[in-house]
């Protein structure tokens, strides 16, 4: 049976589920395994892994009773000019990581295995990460590991790295989640369930929703009078919609302003709202923005960004300002005590004894701490968490309204069902033709495992064949209902016109309209003065280095010339560490030139992204970092949701057999030219690139026709 048929077969797509979650942690952890015991930790760090020569910085309580870690760069090998501490390294740890800290191994430690870090170090989750700290909320039974890492300071703490692990936490609660489906009778699907899987259809939504009517109650208050006409509809049919609505956000159209004025429309009508996002950042987001409108909000887990505006409303700091939160208040400080008189303590036995009392203080402190949570998020009219943090017990037995999905299109359909088991309504928010979530066990390294283990349980009825974890549930609701659940916004305030030209044509049916205060702004007209050049003049410009002159390398050729650092290991790993990433060393060398020319016209390194498909290719461009601070590099997925006056995209790829990898990928490409306000600037190999795809084929033409167009003379650029 296939995945999108007109109606699903309920416990089939739950244990179809089950088997690719799996599938798919057991490919994480393997590769984690794998990493961590073979590859050296500059490496790791390399590889947006791990931080390395961190110290202990302070130490204090969290929400849960839980000692927090405050990890700050260790002094003595900080570039930092001032002595002091400096600024994290580029890595690409995310609040919300399970991690692993633990004494950094000297560099010709033999290998590494995860069970023997975990032993002597200390599993936990990333809470915060500022420029120049990253604070881990470390598991209680393994608090005693942590007095290891020194006293706090950077003169007399041990040096310790951070490492990236499986995050077993979230496939833990997609498991059960998606168990309880499967074991459901068909009698207990609600008719919002029955919705999502095709057993009935949609209730139908008025055809004319132009007007400001609102259903029931006289004419809708815009609490945002400029709302456009299309966000206006989307939110007049989220509110129509008896069971699901899709709201399709392409790039800069205001997808997130539209739901804010969609909560409080709802929260108007009396509504009690969930809202949710795959990622801390997606969720932080909104809370930023709903802050502000004074309706009483509760934000679970643990704030992305130090911003006053989340931080107000999170329960860790809820649980301390609240009436209630004053009660939890005293056994927290006592708590604190303890934690500070370890730091003094070198006897064994006195440290046993502290570690004691902390463990009935924590059980006092949580009931205290359980009643408290309870009151903030019973009295809240809007509750925000990301998808598995709505799992937690915080939420158990509470009731919603609707629940709101913002990046739905960028989340795993299993991780979506953790807040829609209980929910009635959904609107789900994103754009399916931007990446969809990363799923490790479609890579080429595992893919043969996975079919071989997909075949096997397939024969046995446990999975339905073609079932992919990309397959997000947005996309499976629109193939299933077609446009009629969907409303998109047209309008959109990010990029000059014709930078959203080419992906408006052909991927989003030319429906975009560029907003008048953006449709025609360039580098020249930013507000701080910028010379008038041909490259900060021209909207678009596509750096062509067709004819072989510059041809990609692959990571391990890197490797084996040497260049690859001290950290560099084996073959076999660095083929693991950035599967088999690609590199152009003449291309990151224009990238450089042009970065010089837009500096030296006036354009800040702040207000300008270098991003590319490849991780290895990151690593050439590094020292754009030291001579332009402010500058930001990252890879094109890391990028998704980002935006900057000006971006350089670097292709990499040129080859002889026209070979492009994962640039064939119409969605990547999306994300890469659609980040610039003001200035995309193009370089890659038109002859390669244009023989990856129809889609790269028609982008090289478009290009070729509308940018503005350059060759390179290879001579005469200083690699």
């Amino acid at each position: 049976m296939s995945l999108l048929t007109k109606s699903v077969d309920v416990p089939a797509f739950a244990r179809t589920q089950l088997a690719l979650l799996d599938l798919e942690l057991q490919s994480e952890i393997r590769e984690t395994s794998g990493l961590i015991s073979g590859t050296s930790p500059a490496s790791l760090q390399r590889a947006g892994l791990a931080i390395t020569n961190l110290v202990v910085s302070s130490q204090r309580t969290g929400l849960g009773g839980r000692t927090v870690l405050e990890l700050a760069p260790d002094a003595a090998t900080s570039s930092s000019s001032s002595g002091g501490t400096g600024e994290l390294p580029e890595h690409g740890v995310r609040t919300g990581d399970i991690v692993l800290v633990a004494e950094q191994p000297a560099g010709s430690a033999k290998k590494r295995e995860v069970r023997d870090l975990e032993r002597k170090g200390a599993r936990g989750v990333v809470i915060r990460i500022k420029r120049d700290a990253v604070a881990v909320a470390v598991d209680e039974d393994k608090e005693d590991a942590t007095a290891t890492f020194g006293s706090g300071g950077s003169g007399s703490s041990s040096r310790v790295w951070l490492v990236k692990l499986a995050d077993d936490v979230t496939y833990r609660r997609m498991k059960q989640t998606m168990e309880r489906l499967a074991d459901m009778s068909e009698s207990e699907y609600s008719a919002f369930t029955r919705v999502l899987f095709g057993l009935t259809t949609p209730s139908l939504v008025p055809a004319d929703l132009t007007r400001d009517e609102e259903f029931g109650d006289g004419k809708i208050e815009w609490f945002d009078p400029t709302l456009n006409e299309s966000q206006k509809d989307a939110i007049r049919f989220a509110l129509a919609s008896k069971e699901i609505a899709l709201i399709h956000g392409p790039p800069g159209t205001g997808k997130t302003h539209t739901l804010i004025e969609l909560i409080l429309q709802m929260v108007k009508r009396g509504l009690r709202v969930l809202v949710c996002g795959p990622s801390n950042i997606s969720v932080d987001n909104i809370v930023e923005r709903l802050s502000p409108h004074k309706v009483p909000i509760v934000r679970l887990g643990h704030p992305a960004r130090l911003l006053p505006s989340v931080l107000n409303h999170s329960l860790d700091v809820l649980t301390q300002t609240s009436e209630a939160g004053l009660i939890v208040k005293d056994v927290r400080s006592e708590m604190d005590a303890k934690q500070a008189s370890i730091k003094k303590t070198r006897n064994g036995r006195e440290r046993k004894a502290i570690y004691a009392d902390l463990k009935e203080l924590r059980k006092e402190y949580r009931e205290r701490e359980r009643r408290c949570v309870g009151t903030l998020v019973g009295g809240s009219k809007v509750v925000l968490a990301t998808l598995h943090g709505a799992g937690g017990n915080q939420l158990r037995g509470e009731k919603f309204d609707v629940v709101i999905i913002d990046e739905a299109s960028q989340a795993l359909e299993a991780q979506c069902w953790v807040p829609l088991l209980s929910a009635s309504k959904a609107v789900c928010a994103g754009d399916h033709l931007q990446l969809p979530p990363t799923v490790k066990s479609t890579n080429s390294k595992t893919k043969a495992k996975v079919a071989k283990e997909g075949d096997e349980k397939e024969k046995d009825g446990a999975i339905i064949k073609g079932a992919s974890l990309e397959t997000t549930l947005f996309d499976r609701l629109l193939k299933l209902h077609g446009s009629s659940i969907k409303r998109m916004l047209t309008t959109q305030y990010r990029m000059h016109e014709k930078i959203m030209r080419f992906p408006s044509d052909e991927l989003y049916e030319s429906r975009l309209v560029a907003a008048d205060a953006v449709k025609e702004r360039l580098l020249r007209d930013l507000p701080y003065e910028v010379q008038d050049t041909e490259d900060t003049s021209e909207p678009v410009i596509f750096i062509d280095t067709q004819g072989g002159d510059y041809p990609e390398k692959n990571e391990e050729e890197e490797d084996k010339e040497g260049k690859d650092g001290k950290g560099g290991g084996k073959k076999g790993s660095i083929r693991s560490l950035f599967g088999e990433s690609k590199s152009n060393e003449m291309e990151a060398a224009l990238v450089k030139q042009h970065v010089k020319k837009l500096v030296e016209a006036g354009v800040r390194p702040e207000d300008i992204a270098v991003v590319t498909p490849y991780n290895a290719q990151l690593g050439l461009l590094a020292p754009l970092k030291e001579t332009f601070p402010g500058i930001e590099l990252g890879s094109v997925d890391g990028f998704q949701g980002r935006e900057k006056e000006a971006v350089i995209v670097s292709l990499v790829r040129s080859n002889p057999e026209g070979e492009v990898g994962f640039l064939s990928e119409k969605r990547r490409l999306n994300v890469a030219m659609t980040r610039p306000k003001r200035s995309l600037v193009v370089v890659g190999d038109s002859e390669t690139v244009r023989r990856g795809s129809k889609f790269l084929n028609n982008w090289m033409d478009w290009l070729e026709n509308n940018a503005d167009l350059r060759y390179v003379d290879a001579a005469s650029i200083e690699t």
